[in-house]
């Protein structure tokens, strides 16, 4: 049973829930599209809209300008542990929009046959997420007149394309926005009814090469079997990537990577992860990642090498009997442990130079370097938090990784110096990113009211 102080909160949690619905409706309604500079003024909007609503429950809330879209900061409480609360207010293009229900800013509670979702872009990543601790903090401080702990509310618009302010607004911020702990709203449940905290992400390096050969593009029959093919060249290089098990072959790769402790190892083992089920749903069975490992292991802990796009030659209807002048491929890397990404990137480089062809030449794009990230669960935080959502859910909380880059998580621990708490309250199927995306109902309720737990235990309030 929770206690008076806590009951009183959940209490009204539930008797507000449709008029949190309807502020939900209202912030999705508003085009925040980031990376699209025709959606600037609406971005705007947003963080205008955040900051207002914030100032309404006690918040001391501001617009922060920078190079692209605004931040907004809030803070509020004087007393008890310094929380800082990290969301963002952009969101994905909605592109192809011949492929949406519905038009997706009209915002619209659905009933589905597993149950009431709200159908927007931005419902679940991360409008409603991060709604869900705006909310437990308007519920907290209507009861009991303050809140348990001080809070900081940092909320970006730039997430969706890339954050260029993020790191510098950082440092120049770092005293204000530096707290004992980062709570970030951007995850997961691990299924319908197991909460998750996400303790290790992976990083990213991406890269973009092109393989040069000829000045132009050449008939076949007069230069095939003569003049070198770079799609040849680039072939090569990328069967070379993976050995017969699976393991990535650029020299140097598995510096840094870490094993997984005992007790992690065995609490993934007891979720039963279904591998076969999640590859039956994409039309596929058999993992093709390192064969010494678990499927679990393969997309959490494990890094990765992928290629993610290739190009060259004629690529038209029909058929071309040509030999390209060029070939590309798109390849990134997925990191863990203390990977490096520059170190990883070099020795990428070397190997494919040392593969190429005297008459070709190779030209690199790089797209983009992050670190993995792995938190300090030794924190009682963490305990406190993962007791606080197994009190909420039907199955106890579990110490999840995740396969993605959350850069965030990473920067609060290079530029703040404080660890982060990664816990949201999505499900796979909220098609983030594409047509149609949906939050359900009761991930909306029910993270307000995991988050009105966390702040009980965090803060022993009562």
């Amino acid at each position: 049973m929770p206690s008076p102080a806590l009951a009183a909160v959940l209490g009204q949690i539930d008797q507000n829930l449709p008029a949190a619905l309807d502020r939900l409706l209202a912030l999705l309604r508003i085009p925040s599209i980031s990376t699209d500079p025709a959606f600037k003024p609406a971005c705007r909007q947003a963080a205008e809209w955040l900051a207002a609503d914030l100032a309404t429950i006690g918040f001391s809330a501001s617009l922060r300008d920078t190079p692209g879209h605004p931040m907004v900061v809030a803070h509020a409480g004087d007393s008890g542990p310094h929380l800082l609360f990290y969301g963002h207010y952009d969101v994905q293009p909605v592109d192809p929009l011949a492929l949406w229900d519905r038009d997706p800013f009209d915002p619209e509670i659905q009933d589905t046959p597993k149950g009431r979702v709200i159908r927007a872009r931005g419902s679940a990543d991360d409008k409603g997420q991060l709604m869900t601790f705006v909310e437990a903090f308007r519920a907290w401080k209507a009861v009991h007149g303050t809140l348990p702990a001080r809070i900081t509310v940092f909320l970006e618009g730039e997430e969706e394309s890339g954050s260029p302010s993020l790191v510098p607004f950082m440092h120049a911020n770092a005293a204000e926005l530096t707290a004992d702990l980062a709570m970030i709203c951007d995850t997961s449940l691990y299924d319908p009814e197991t909460p998750a905290i996400a303790t290790m992400l992976r990083g990213l390096l991406a890269e973009e090469i092109t393989i040069h050969a000829a000045n132009k593009d050449l008939h076949s029959g007069m230069y095939g079997g003569l003049a070198m093919n770079p799609v040849r060249v680039l072939a090569r290089i990328i069967a070379s990537l993976h050995d017969d098990h699976g393991r990535v072959t650029v020299p140097g790769f598995y510096d840094g990577v870490t094993e997984l402790s005992d007790a992690m190892r065995a609490q993934w083992q007891n979720l039963a992860f279904d591998h076969a089920a999640m590859l039956g749903d994409v039309g596929l069975s058999i993992p093709a990642g390192e064969q010494d490992r678990t499927p679990l292991e393969m997309i959490w802990s494990r890094p990765t090498c992928e290629v993610n796009g290739i190009s060259g030659g004629y690529e038209g209807e029909g058929f071309k009997t040509v030999l390209p002048a060029r070939a590309s491929a798109k390849i990134s890397f997925r990191l863990v442990g203390s990977q490096d990404p520059v170190t990883i990137r070099d020795s990428f480089r070397a190997m494919v130079q040392s593969m190429l062809p005297a008459d070709c030449q190779v030209t690199y794009i790089d797209r983009s370097g992050s670190p993995a990230s792995q938190m300090t669960i030794s924190d009682p935080a963490f305990e406190k938090a993962r007791a606080a959502l197994s009190d909420e859910w039907p199955k106890p909380a579990a110490y999840v990784g995740c396969g993605g880059s959350i850069p965030i998580a990473g920067y609060f621990k290079s530029v703040l110096g404080m660890d982060a708490m990664l816990i949201g309250f999505g499900k796979d199927d909220d098609q983030i990113h594409s047509p149609n995306e949906k939050y359900d109902v009761s991930s909306f309720h029910k993270g307000i009211r995991s988050w009105a737990r966390i702040l009980h235990r965090l803060t022993d309030a009562g």
